[in-house]
């Protein structure tokens, strides 16, 4: 039996080639990758401004935890001044190496009313004189109010 009418074949699918791959593609690639990069430069940013932050706190702990073993104000209020003047150069050179007027003005006014007058002095004084008294538990609470505060607002990156 012959047919006398069109011949019907299977229907073929085209093939498509997977490479070169379409614009959208190219396009798709391009936005993934501009993501990535911009995630990771933020990731970047965003740890180098909070890192300063978790070293003082680390360190901060550990002044407590010393102070707690052996109940030296003394060695307490040198510890804590160093660190303040190292937090000091990372946020205004200038300022750590200024008179004790200026620090007080500087540590004042990058984090307004952590510290009282007395914790000012304590501060100031006491990592130089032999036997001075002050609130350490209160001086160590400050301390880390005011890292908190002022390391909030950033740090300058290094020249």
């Amino acid at each position: 039996m012959t047919a006398t009418g069109p011949i019907l074949r299977d229907i073929h699918v085209p093939s498509v080639p997977w490479w070169p791959p379409a614009l959208g593609w190219w396009l798709l690639v391009a936005l993934v990758l501009m993501a990535v990069v911009v995630g990771a430069l933020l990731t970047a940013r965003h740890r180098r401004r909070v890192q300063p932050r978790y070293a003082a706190r680390r360190e901060l702990d550990s002044f407590a935890a010393q102070y707690a073993r052996d109940r030296d104000l003394h060695a307490l209020a040198a510890r804590l001044s160093q660190l303040l003047r190292r937090i000091a150069l990372m946020i205004e050179p200038d300022a750590a190496a200024s008179d004790s007027t200026a620090w007080r003005v500087f540590l004042e006014h990058r984090a307004p009313g952590a510290f009282d007058n007395e914790q000012l002095i304590a501060l100031l004084d006491a990592p130089y004189r032999a036997h001075s008294v002050f609130d350490a538990e209160a001086l160590l609470a400050s301390t880390r109010n005011w890292c908190e505060r002022a390391l909030r607002k950033g740090v300058r990156p290094p020249a």
